[in-house]
């Protein structure tokens, strides 16, 4: 049985990796700035689902063959990267438009329950270097006599903190007053988050065909 002292190494850990800065932080604060509450807690449960997925990866072991398996690991990347460069080129087009009316979407049309979800659950499922901060966190308290019950509150414990910090995102950043001033100042934010998710891009590829060549 994991003990309380090793849960909260664990959960700490794991705070401090999810609440950073990032590109699941990042846009679930655009959407929640740009479209409310409503919409961008749906996103957040997405990323909740997403990062409850790679947490349980991590948690079967399956995270470590994960990280051995090099033209899955790879593959994973690549498709993370595109995604993110979706994500910029959509935030970048709504720079460019003069019009108030825009969404944190890639185009104009209206977003539904269900796309929220859905958008936030790629975002999570696309970035493998979820299950390393998952195998971080789990390994600063488990160790070799934890059995599977202590492994399973451990990774609870961190899906829910994971799902509470989305949330905190997008109740904060769905505030009228951060409304308003994010409808004012669109343009340049909507242009930064643009770069942002370039720069997330760029460094994922990177790690995928740096990872490629380490091993050939």
């Amino acid at each position: 049985m994991l003990d309380w002292t090793g849960l909260t190494a664990i959960v700490a850990a794991f705070f401090i990796v999810a609440v950073s800065p990032g590109p699941a932080t990042l846009a679930v604060s655009t959407a929640s700035a740009a479209s409310g509450r409503r919409s961008a807690m749906l996103f957040g449960c997405g990323l909740g689902a997403g990062l409850g997925f790679w947490g349980l990866v991590a948690a079967t072991g399956l995270g470590a063959i994960l990280q051995m398996t090099t033209p899955l690991l790879v593959a994973l990347k690549v498709f993370g990267g595109l995604y993110l460069l979706w994500l910029a080129f959509g935030s970048a087009r709504s720079a460019m438009r003069k019009s108030e009316a825009h969404n944190s979407a890639s185009d104009n049309a209206p977003v539904s329950e269900g796309q929220w979800f859905l958008r936030g659950l790629v975002l999570n499922l696309s970035n493998p270097k979820a299950v390393v901060a998952w195998m971080a966190a789990l390994s600063v308290g488990l160790g070799a006599e934890s059995d599977w019950m202590g492994v399973a509150i451990a990774t609870g414990c961190c899906v829910v903190i994971g799902f509470a910090i989305y949330a905190g995102y997008a109740a904060a950043f769905s505030i009228a007053a951060v409304m308003r001033g994010y409808a004012g100042l669109r343009r340049w934010v909507d242009g930064a988050v643009a770069l942002l998710f370039s720069v997330a891009w760029l460094a994922l590829i990177r790690s995928a065909f740096a990872r490629g060549q380490s091993v050939n």
